[in-house]
């Protein structure tokens, strides 16, 4: 009886020990896409940037552009010339998050109420040296 005990209680950590380990890389993944939706909400391109792998490219589009290819590092300039800090009128909500191994895809709801717009953006996300890293973004604009 003793080992049976036993054996449930050590079968049962290891499963645990599984789970704890996959919902740490979702709370991870879930960070690192509010630090983007934080830092685009409040005017902090530190935090945008933070999000993203330094070389990330976000796909969006315009007007007059159906593709327009955006760096990070461009995207994250443009809060520069707000007031960092305060609340700009934009909210996000993560909407699904999918883990395979060191990658991820995440979806999460954009509005910008006082102009009436929603957006879906979908994030591909790595895992690169213990950190969940958004790799590249699109966007499309929902009316």
């Amino acid at each position: 009886m003793r080992k049976i005990n036993t054996y449930f209680w050590i079968s049962a950590l290891v499963l645990n020990s599984s789970f704890l380990i996959a919902q740490s890389d979702k709370d991870q993944i879930n960070t690192t896409i509010n630090k983007y939706i934080e830092g685009t909400s409040y005017n902090k391109p530190e935090t945008i940037k933070e999000a993203f792998y330094e070389e990330a490219n976000l796909f969006l589009s315009r007007k007059d552009n159906s593709l327009w290819i955006v760096p990070i590092k461009d995207y994250a300039a443009g809060y520069e010339k707000k007031e960092k800090g305060k609340f700009n009128g934009r909210t996000g909500n993560i909407i699904a998050v999918d883990i395979e191994n060191d990658i991820a895809t995440a979806k999460a709801e954009i509005l910008i109420s006082k102009l009436d717009l929603r957006f879906i953006d979908i994030f591909l996300l790595k895992k690169i040296e213990g950190n969940w890293k958004i790799i590249s973004k699109a966007a499309t604009r929902k009316k």
